[in-house]
């Protein structure tokens, strides 16, 4: 089982839009010093969609060689060919990965069968554990909790980060799912809620910016202290809002900068900030007390 403040780790990149693996590796370090439970690198927030295959298994490989062991890395492995996904899973597998987080197919928009039969096929190509990932608002396409039950009979399908928003859902899914499954919530602004809920841990934005703080979030709640988690919380709420005022993961990779962590450079389609939402996302990044 994964627990704690994960974080779904940006992808630092020169101003050409290559990758800048230097950056990445104090990133990394840093993060895991600041307490981090687990690393997800080439997620969504790590611009998955733009990057080669090759890039994709360099980044991998990369957190994998620089975490050393000192803390899980679930390697995204997602796509909406069943058979890229297949390979990437393998190829995460391969590098040493802890899992791998699998998202819904995107676009093609198949049934609930055919969502099944993607996630089996990528769980029977590999012995690590596999994460699936919900996030409809990104796929379109949502796994019902029916499919979800069914998904969680095979022993590699272990848990679900859930970025729905909808807090009924990981009471559904323990209802449904026979077995002790791992639920991760994928939206920072419901992390407490979520662990109220049932929940494990977060797999976070915000963390990429504020590692120590969502972590002492997910620890204070561990520790029974509940006001404390909720006081923690609301404190990041600003931040949490901020880094989504633009499409993710523009608002946090241009946080990181202000930081001093990495260049703000994402790859197209995904443009600058905006001024008015860099205005924004510094006010709260000193609301939060992080430019101190």
């Amino acid at each position: 089982m994964f627990k704690g403040s994960m974080t779904a780790l940006i992808t630092p990149m020169n101003t050409d839009g290559s990758l800048d693996l230097p950056s990445m590796g104090r990133f990394i370090d840093w993060q895991i010093q600041q307490g981090a439970a687990a690393l997800i690198p080439v997620g969504t927030t790590g611009e998955s969609p733009t990057l080669t295959h090759d890039e994709h298994a360099a980044v991998v490989e990369f957190t994998i060689k620089s975490a050393a062991g000192r803390v899980p890395v679930i390697a995204g492995a997602g796509s909406n060919s069943t058979a890229e996904a297949v390979e990437m899973a393998q190829q995460a597998q391969k590098a040493g990965a802890s899992a791998v987080l699998v998202v819904t197919p995107y676009y093609n928009k198949p049934t609930q069968e055919g969502v099944y039969r993607h996630f089996m096929a990528v769980a029977d190509a590999i012995s690590i554990p596999v994460i699936l990932y919900n996030i409809p608002g990104r796929s379109v396409i949502d796994i019902s909790v029916e499919t979800m039950a069914r998904l969680a009979l095979h022993p590699n399908i272990i848990g679900v980060k859930d970025s729905t928003g909808d807090l009924l859902r990981p009471l559904l899914v323990r209802r449904a799912v026979k077995k002790p499954f791992n639920q991760i919530s994928g939206e920072d602004g419901t992390a407490v809620s979520f662990l109220a809920a049932g929940g494990d841990g977060c797999i976070s934005v915000t963390a990429n910016v504020a590692p120590a703080l969502c972590a002492q979030v997910q620890q204070s709640w561990n520790d029974g202290n509940v006001m404390d988690a909720m006081e923690l919380q609301d404190r990041l709420l600003p931040l949490h809002d901020s880094l989504f005022c633009e499409s993710n993961p523009v608002p946090v990779k241009f946080a990181a900068s202000v930081l001093g962590l990495m260049g703000e450079t994402c790859r197209l389609p995904l443009a600058p900030l905006a001024d008015a939402s860099r205005a924004k996302v510094k006010a709260a990044l000193d609301a939060v007390g992080l430019l101190d």
